[in-house]
């Protein structure tokens, strides 16, 4: 890149006693405070208008359903490309527009695939972590409850998938209450979905199909991130420049330890920062063929009957 051309997307700013030279895009600097490491900087994301915490208490049709759904299946499987494990989805960590575009949030407890030391299994919200993360550890009172409810509700384990345990934990998973588990249209009725028309119904069917894939004990016998893509539930949505996008370059931790240039620090940020083309095809939430208007992004109530999300019920 040329020296003009990269000059040309910085300015400088009087930040504190501190002069920085930043790029464009980042406007608007104040001086918040300082730390023991100098001065504090916070960046301002874009708003949303309610995580999945609220929004999973609204009426929300089969369309919409789907589409975030699929919004979040994109997302796992491009975190996972790029070599990142999130280790704290939950609803809270998900968040949703009036558009019912979907971003996902709080990546302070990720880590890299490559990571060579321990990840403690603690830093997954208890009742989001997966069995197998359950069986990863040793006799935790706080995680033999939460065993025992997700036996109650899928069944106990196949001699095959205990003989992949550790010898202490298979001896406790064998000596646990025998339960046969729960099926699933039991667990997921009809009532809890739209049911309308027969359209819905057969929706339904498939959504309960999706559910009883990947709510299995055996990872290994669970549906992948790109076989859930294109389930019948899902890959209505299924755009191959967003779901097969290619990953972003792992970043290189050595980077900021290694000696540079001002020019090759520019460098690097204006190509870590680069806008990356929009798809040719839009999933635009309001294009779906339903009798509801998406509210205005100007509201900015949260209130369930008309909030911002109302386009979602």
């Amino acid at each position: 890149m040329s020296d003009n051309k990269c000059d040309s997307q910085f300015y400088s700013v009087q930040v504190a006693d501190s002069t920085f030279t930043v790029l464009k895009r980042y406007q608007q600097l104040k001086p918040i405070g300082s730390g023991a490491q100098g001065i504090v900087w916070y960046l301002v994301m874009e708003l949303m208008d309610a995580n999945l915490c609220q929004v999973i208490h609204m009426e929300l049709d089969h369309e919409r359903m789907s589409y975030l759904l699929y919004q979040m299946l994109c997302g796992i499987k491009h975190l996972h490309s790029a070599g990142i494990i999130h280790r704290d989805l939950k609803p809270s960590n998900i968040v949703v527009k009036s558009d019912c575009t979907l971003k996902i949030l709080d990546f302070g407890l990720a880590r890299t695939a490559c990571t060579n030391f321990m990840m403690t299994p603690y830093v997954v919200t208890r009742y989001y972590r997966a069995p197998e993360v359950i069986l990863g550890m040793g006799y935790k009172e706080n995680d033999i409850d939460q065993w025992n409810k997700v036996i109650e509700q899928l069944g106990t384990p196949s001699a095959e998938f205990m003989k992949k345990l550790q010898p202490t934990v298979r001896n406790y998973v064998e000596n646990r209450p025998k339960y046969p588990g729960i099926k699933f249209e039991e667990l997921f009725p009809d009532w809890i979905f739209p049911s309308e028309s027969e359209r819905d119904k057969i929706k339904t069917s498939q959504a309960r199909d999706l559910l009883s894939k990947m709510l299995v004990i055996d990872p290994d016998k669970r549906i992948s991130v790109d076989e859930a893509l294109r389930h019948p539930y899902i890959t209505v949505w299924y755009d191959p420049t967003e779901a097969e996008a290619p990953p972003p370059q792992i970043y290189d931790a050595q980077l900021e330890e290694r000696e540079h240039a001002i020019e090759e620090w520019k460098d690097a940020a204006v190509s870590s920062n680069a806008t990356p083309s929009q798809s040719s095809s839009i999933n635009d939430i309001s294009s779906m063929s339903t009798e509801q208007t998406l509210a205005s992004d100007t509201d900015s109530s949260l209130d369930a009957s008309t909030g911002p999300l109302e386009g979602c019920r």
